[in-house]
């Protein structure tokens, strides 16, 4: 039998125990050309949140009795595809379930780096890809500049700031609590982490951004969105990657009032989408594994487990009870 978690309504807010749906189905029989993959580890991305939404988007909304989509690591059970040997390990867009069924479409077998499969739904996946294209095609950091980046104990952003660091920019990182911010600093390595928590928030950006801000990389958008504005320099770059804080909003999508320091500032603020990269995954796969066997990046992966779990584990993407890279593993 399969385990699928499926879409039961549009939320409203915040997901709950009404979005859902975990059912037990029969697994379907393959056809030619096709694989059957057990699934180890299901990815949990705030963009994930957007996709239930019926409203146009660079994907589809998934539509209401279908199984979640999201990104997934697994092993090939069976299989009638002949690039697709059973016993591969193996990444795609598998969805929320157990069980997959695929003809190899959009499918990586990834059985030969030798590196732990959960990696390659962060650092070495997606998250790591919109972190290197977000950062250094869209950003265009120079050495010796100023990088801010929000949601810097996520799992983009924690990519971002090494990658910063790497690259010999000072790295200000915003996150949440002071057991972030110290994780920042003293594990990743960046220049100094602000608590956007704290009373005296606007006080520290000032005092760790004291020749302003170069690049931005945005993960949250909102209240912090606008506070970054005003300290940007001209001919900053603005990396719109995500608006974590607005994406559960009740009461509608609020833009930036400070947008005018862009027109001061002759600088930019742009957005991107990770897909659009795809011709070049290979590339960045190769120069994120090669930082991470030189240890300049290091990753860290929050995994909760059992699949039935999935509603609960989902909405920690936003209460802010993880660091770094949220995953479930499906069988505990």
């Amino acid at each position: 039998m399969n385990t699928t978690v499926r879409l039961k309504q549009r939320p409203y807010g915040y997901t709950d125990d009404n979005t859902w749906t975990i059912n037990e189905e029969s697994i379907p029989s393959l056809s030619d050309n096709q694989f059957l993959v057990k699934i180890n580890y299901i990815s949990l991305d705030p963009a994930m949140r957007g996709w239930m939404d019926d409203a146009p988007s660079y994907l589809p909304p998934v539509k209401i009795g279908e199984v979640m989509r999201a990104g997934c690591t697994g092993e090939v059970v069976e299989s009638n595809n002949s690039k697709f040997k059973v016993g591969a390990t193996v990444t795609g867009w598998f969805g929320a379930q157990e069980y997959a069924v695929s003809d190899g479409e959009g499918v990586y077998d990834i059985s030969a780096f030798g590196v732990p499969e959960e990696k390659f739904l962060g650092v070495l996946g997606m998250t790591g890809y919109t972190a290197f294209f977000g950062l250094l095609d869209v950003g265009q950091p120079k050495a010796g500049e100023t990088l801010m980046v929000s949601g810097a104990a996520g799992a983009v952003g924690s990519i971002v700031g090494q990658i910063g660091k790497i690259k010999g920019l000072r790295v200000v990182g915003i996150a949440g609590g002071p057991e972030k911010c110290n994780y920042c600093v003293n594990e990743l390595g960046i220049d100094a982490c602000i608590d956007y928590k704290s009373m005296d928030f606007m006080k520290k950006l000032f005092e760790q951004t004291p020749k302003g801000v170069d690049v931005y990389f945005d993960n949250v958008g909102g209240d912090i969105l606008d506070a970054i504005l005003i300290r940007i320099n001209k001919k900053a770059r603005v990396v719109l990657c995500g608006a974590i804080a607005q994406y559960n909003n009740e009461s509608g999508i609020v833009g930036p009032k400070n947008y005018l320091s862009l027109l001061v500032n002759r600088a930019r603020m742009e957005g991107f989408i990770v897909l659009d990269y795809a011709d070049k995954y290979d590339e960045a796969t190769m120069q994120l594994a090669q930082w991470m066997q030189e240890g300049k990046i290091q990753s860290v992966e929050h995994i909760e487990n059992g699949i039935a779990n999935f509603p609960t584990v989902f909405n920690k993407l936003f209460s802010g009870e993880k660091m770094g890279k949220l995953i479930l593993k499906v069988n505990k």
